[in-house]
């Protein structure tokens, strides 16, 4: 089995895709001989890793230029004989590439989406998307062999957009080698609420600054926010301008971004994980910040509903009210349920996202594209 990946980016900056596909092609690797993968990227100024220590690995980056064209890629793409493309992400040259010529050459090809049709990310430059649709794109994702989402909300999408394509939803994985199997024990006084992602306006953190605000200084006292991360410096500077209209600058903090063990030991070091996001499709950080036993508040635009079903964190509406409710709620609880909430987490992650359960069910999909008379997966639907 030969399975080829592209992805515009692994770059750091470039947030939970590049972990996600890194981690799963590791998986892939490691827990099966029958495999040989290829994972082909543009080379950007920070990779998160340069090359797999699994021999049946290659990593492959590509110069690039205007709109991001890449005729190395090009190159690449013509001498290849690997028997499926995994594609991830649409509407940018890197990833449109692959789907034309696995096309032209009949080589079946599976298409992530990473959250690309959802109606928030349509909606950012939409005139744009709609014309590139029109033109082209829609054309790729119809005779994908498989479109892969992280969760049915995501499915239900992909079939709101038209595409009648078989998909299979498997979420993104953990791979809990990475994180200590105990929590961090706490102590103090001194409580923190974490937010660690990409710095963008998609992420709702100025719904955050005003929710924070409106709770009573009394309830938080103790408490202090760090957001953590990158983003476009601009932008920055607007969420640091709010900050200080609200009076609020030693309370939240804008910090800049960690990675590998040291942004585990800042997870695990939070009595309290919030991304009050309009819209993921799966949300590593999410997944991430119970793995490090760290209770969550998100919203309806991530997939989590585990979250209460767990009774590790809550899953709420978008919006500064409801955002201010749930801090609340969760500031008053005390230490022994915010630790049994935080063992919780852990529990949902070894349950249903340990990268050794996706990247299973992902070389059960690769199987079956190259023998479908094998019996269909579960995780695989028609309607």
């Amino acid at each position: 089995m030969k399975i080829s990946h592209y992805i515009s980016s692994i770059d750091l900056t470039s947030g939970g895709p590049a972990r996600s596909v890194t981690d799963l092609i590791n998986h892939l690797a490691k827990n099966s001989t029958e495999i040989k993968i290829k994972l082909e990227t543009l080379d950007f100024e920070k990779p998160i890793i340069k090359e797999f220590k699994h021999k049946n690995v290659k990593l492959i980056f590509h110069q690039f230029s205007f709109f991001l064209f890449s005729r190395s890629l090009i190159k690449s793409l013509k001498k290849t004989n690997y028997q499926i493309f995994h594609i991830h992400g649409i509407w940018q040259m890197p990833t449109l590439l692959p789907s034309i010529f696995a096309r032209n050459r009949k080589i079946p090809y599976v298409i992530t989406l990473r959250g690309m049709l959802e109606p928030w990310s349509l909606s950012q430059k939409s005139f744009k998307k709609k014309v590139a649709m029109f033109l082209f794109q829609r054309r790729y994702i119809q005779y994908a062999k498989v479109i892969h989402v992280t969760c049915s909300a995501e499915a239900k999408s992909v079939r709101d957009n038209g595409f009648k394509n078989p998909i299979a939803i498997i979420p993104n994985g953990i791979n809990l080698d990475d994180y200590p199997n105990k929590p961090l024990i706490k102590k103090g006084n001194n409580k923190k609420i974490l937010f660690l992602s990409r710095i963008h306006e998609k992420k709702g953190l100025e719904n955050l600054i005003h929710a924070w605000g409106l709770l009573n200084l009394n309830i938080r006292k103790n408490w202090k926010i760090d957001i953590v991360g990158n983003g476009e410096s601009n932008y920055i500077k607007s969420l640091t301008k709010l900050i200080n209209s609200k009076g609020l600058t030693s309370e939240i903090k804008i910090l800049k971004p960690v990675f590998g063990m040291n942004k585990i030991n800042l997870f695990r070091s939070a009595d309290l994980f919030v991304l009050p996001t309009y819209s993921e499709n799966f949300g590593v950080v999410i997944a991430e910040a119970l793995a490090s036993f760290t209770p969550v508040i998100t919203t309806h635009g991530a997939p989590w509903q585990d979250l209460e079903d767990y009774d590790c964190g809550l899953w709420i509406e978008t919006g500064v009210s409801a955002l201010s409710t749930a801090l609340k709620e969760m500031i008053l609880k005390d230490d022994k349920t915010i630790e049994k909430m935080g063992l919780n987490g852990r529990k949902l992650i070894e349950d249903k996202f340990s990268m050794r359960e996706v990247s299973r069910k992902m070389f059960d999909l690769y199987d079956w594209i190259l023998d479908t008379d094998n019996k269909k997966p579960e995780f695989i639907y028609y309607e």
